[in-house]
């Protein structure tokens, strides 16, 4: 594929991309999705992230968390094994890392995105934890610098990223993506109208779907945990990007054509992703 061509995401992915499941599958085949995140403050961030990677199938979720975040994500999606303890057990047992929603930038989110950072699991980052890559020094983004990873900045993070201005990632999307991509490695995901994929070997994806309505607080936590549960269930990073990000777009798409777009909450689309999944829509 040349650097010029890009690919538009549609429901071919789908069915190319999760063929039906075998009778005989159990949970441990569909991954398990570890999200690190949710400080003081930010707790419904992780919770997103961690509820929408249950309702994309992944096989087993669980969240690191303040501890006063714990009885809540119990409450919200009981599925969801989470604690506040042990984060280096937990790196270990899980296939996919999320790190990221709700981070923050003190020293509770830098100490958890290091230990994240120093596994060689499949790992996704969004939100505090692009903000972190975008403030250590050139030197140390190279040496962090990995194929297995995929990054999910909307305009303002890769601006920050890329140290330029967000109207200048405006600009030139294109070749703002490919530029996150050669400098970072992985897969980019490049969030906002008409959202982007890069990957390696210059891949290049561009996603129709999707509306203003989703212009509100969590859409990017709960397309981070849709992502990380595609990942978990065996996607590479640029598959499970596009698809993920098709996946959440569709789905917003329809409920705002019975409810329209204002006042969309991120977690209403959550109940439009299974069938879609399951080619029921």
């Amino acid at each position: 594929m040349s650097a010029t061509t890009i690919s538009p995401v549609t429901a071919h992915w789908l069915n190319r991309l999760l063929p039906a499941r075998s009778p005989q599958a159990h949970k441990g085949d569909f991954g398990h999705v570890l999200v690190i995140g949710g400080d003081h403050g930010y707790g419904g961030a992780a919770i997103m992230a961690a509820q929408s990677a249950v309702h994309c199938g992944a096989g087993l979720v669980s969240l690191f968390t303040r501890p006063e975040h714990v009885n809540a994500m119990l409450c919200r999606q009981p599925e969801v094994m989470v604690s506040h303890q042990h984060i280096n057990d937990m790196i270990t047992r899980a296939t996919v890392l999320l790190a990221g929603p709700g981070l923050g930038l003190c020293s509770w989110g830098t100490a958890l995105l290091a230990q994240a950072l120093a596994s060689d699991k499949p790992l996704l980052l969004d939100a505090d934890a692009l903000n972190y890559l975008a403030a250590i020094p050139a030197a140390e983004q190279q040496r962090l610098k990995r194929d297995s990873w995929l990054l999910t900045p909307h305009p303002g993070e890769a601006a920050r990223m890329l140290g330029c201005s967000s109207a200048d990632i405006q600009h030139d999307r294109v070749a703002a993506v490919q530029q996150l991509q050669q400098r970072f490695g992985g897969t980019v995901l490049l969030k906002g109208h008409a959202s982007l994929i890069a990957g390696p070997g210059q891949q290049l994806a561009r996603l129709d779907c999707g509306n203003p309505g989703m212009a509100g607080g969590g859409m990017g936590d709960v397309l981070s945990g849709i992502i990380a549960a595609l990942l978990a269930q065996g996607l590479t990073g640029f598959d499970a990007a596009a698809l993920g990000g098709y996946l959440h777009g569709t789905a917003a798409d329809q409920l705002a054509a019975v409810r329209g777009e204002r006042g969309l909450p991120a977690t209403a689309i959550l109940p439009h992703l299974q069938p879609l999944l399951n080619g029921k829509s």
